[in-house]
């Protein structure tokens, strides 16, 4: 029997516009993730160096000095919460949410669309007075909760056809880069000198890694016992039920595209499902106690590098007037 569907088409520019939308709304929350904790684990006297790992995660270090912010705790959280010019901030990426849901109007239930209006609405009457003390936590809070409303109420809304799986594509693509950028540069920091220095990393910091994953209960649940960096770099990178891990997320990617050619009939996707295919066994490939010793920015750097190139393939298969270059390793990817 032919399983094929023949739903109404999906145009290029909303497949586009729903993989973006999915991808600036995932990346809201992870900013507003890495915010609360930077600010929950910072450590006295130290305060610049924990909030100056966000500008790297995100690769500002240029866009940062450019438009005149020092690196102090202060001004990088206005960079990201207040500077609606800064293109990584979590108000131009809610922004940019908005705009594809504006095109996507007749697409989305009404639910969708007025909870981002009301979420937008929010975002943009920040000022500095929330960024200060107990408020900024609050804040983290209510933008987290935001992007989960948003994620349920789409859940529970969206209809399953095409746009469906681009939508699932783009959060997807989104988690698993900035899983890697977070993993990155936080165990760069934290690589322990001495015995102390790795009990002190061990009982703070890398629950301040598992807590920005969204992952601490669930990979508490996995090592009741004390753990090893290892076992942190495991599990957000390679366990198969973690939903933030980098090899579900590409998991379910490949799974996605096979549906789009199974079900609808979308076989330009042959180059995104090799790419998939590669990067899931780039991820299982070695033992991470191999790995680590010869160092796992390197390896990170790769993984990095083949998320970008397998998000590049899927928009030159399905979206109109794609940029065909990748960005550079470190830089986030924004829409065209």
């Amino acid at each position: 029997m032919n399983s094929m569907r023949f739903d109404a088409v999906l145009l290029s520019r909303d497949a586009e516009g729903l993989f973006w939308m999915a991808r600036y709304l995932e990346r809201v929350e992870n900013l507003a993730r890495l915010i609360d904790v930077t600010q929950s684990f910072e450590s006295p006297g130290f305060e610049s160096d924990a909030w100056f790992g966000l500008i790297r995660i995100n690769a500002d270090e240029e866009n940062f000095a450019a438009r005149g912010f020092s690196p102090e705790a202060e001004q990088v959280k206005r960079f990201y919460l207040l500077d609606r010019g800064n293109p990584t901030s979590i108000p131009a990426a809610l922004e940019d949410a908005r705009t594809n849901a504006r095109t996507l109007r007749p697409l989305m239930s009404t639910e969708m669309w007025r909870q981002i209006n009301m979420f937008h609405r929010f975002v943009s009457h920040l000022t500095p007075e929330d960024l200060e003390g107990d408020a900024l936590s609050r804040l983290c809070t209510r933008l987290k909760d935001g992007v989960q409303a948003h994620t349920g109420i789409t859940e529970g809304t969206f209809y399953r056809d095409q746009g469906w799986y681009f939508y699932e594509l783009g959060r997807l693509m989104e988690r698993a880069d900035q899983t890697t950028r977070m993993l990155d540069i936080k165990y760069t920091a934290m690589l322990p000198r001495d015995g102390e220095a790795k009990r002190v990393a061990e009982l703070t910091q890398w629950n301040a890694v598992l807590r920005a994953a969204a992952a601490y209960h669930a990979f508490r649940r996995r090592h009741r016992a004390n753990f090893l960096a290892e076992d942190v770099v495991h599990f957000l990178l390679r366990d198969p039920s973690s939903p933030r891990s980098v090899l579900l997320c590409i998991r379910r990617v490949e799974s996605h595209l096979d549906d789009l050619r199974r079900i609808y009939g979308l076989a330009r996707g042959a180059e995104a499902m090799e790419l998939a295919e590669y990067l899931r066994e780039l991820l299982v490939e070695k033992p991470l106690g191999r790995i680590l010793p010869m160092g796992l920015h390197d390896y990170l750097d790769t993984v990095q590098v083949h998320i970008q190139k397998l998000a590049a393939a899927i928009g030159r298969a399905f979206f109109r007037d794609w940029r065909p270059e990748a960005p550079s390793s470190g830089q986030l990817q924004t829409q065209g």
